[in-house]
């Protein structure tokens, strides 16, 4: 009897333990299906406004049919405004959103490198609080930075100094550093990164939309 109290006693314990790890352990990741493929994105957790608000939108469908009406090689790829479906060719985009902004995360530790995902947002002179849009977000493709490069923009007071962990990362994957601690970064791609390359260079307009519409399919959340 105390030998079967004892393996229900271990049991117990193993079976909380897994419970406590799966619970601190649980992330959220979404997808976007888009006329250029799919990619895979991990929100993070120290970023909880914009977390929340990305889930719900995406939960509504809000993100489905939108294009990436900005799209700069070697930066950056931008979607969200909900002007942009079934917008005409030549539209001017980018001005859309829901009616509420959401309150700046801006964390040191969230920074722009390759793959990041950041909210858009209006510029410093109308917006000093540097709150994000409602739903715009751009990702990073970005691209490689010399040491030099990345201690000119120490100088020149544009970033704070570069951990060892920054600097490794936007002198070999590459990223966007002079974005850094400007826009709020809450998450970062996890497969699929071909995917934001492969629009990144599509060919574009005089305001850097793309002369070929890439849409996305349909966006949802796949654990949370």
């Amino acid at each position: 009897m105390r030998k079967i109290k004892v393996l229900l006693y271990h049991i117990h314990t193993f079976l909380t333990l897994s419970f406590i790890f799966t619970m601190t352990q649980s992330q959220t990741t979404v997808e976007f299906k888009t006329t250029a493929g799919s990619f895979r994105i991990l929100l993070y957790e120290d970023t909880p406004k914009h977390k929340a608000n990305f889930v719900k939108l995406i939960e509504q469908g809000y993100y489905d049919s939108l294009l990436f009406h900005r799209v700069i090689s070697g930066f950056m790829v931008q979607s969200g405004d909900p002007k942009s479906k079934n917008a005409p060719t030549g539209a001017q985009l980018g001005d859309g959103g829901p009616s509420y902004t959401i309150p700046a995360e801006i964390n040191a530790s969230n920074y722009h490198k390759r793959g990041a995902l950041a909210a858009a947002r209006l510029s410093d002179h109308i917006n000093p609080a540097k709150n994000s849009s409602g739903s715009q977000f751009y990702i990073v493709q970005g691209r490689q930075f010399s040491a030099s490069e990345l201690k000119s923009l120490e100088k020149s007071s544009r970033h704070a100094p570069f951990s060892t962990d920054q600097v490794d990362v936007y002198t070999t994957a590459g990223g966007a550093p002079h974005l850094d601690n400007a826009y709020t970064v809450f998450g970062e791609v996890t497969e699929g990164m071909n995917v934001i390359d492969s629009i990144a260079e599509v060919p574009t307009d005089s305001m850097n939309r793309p002369l070929t519409n890439v849409m996305i399919i349909h966006a949802s959340v796949l654990l949370k």
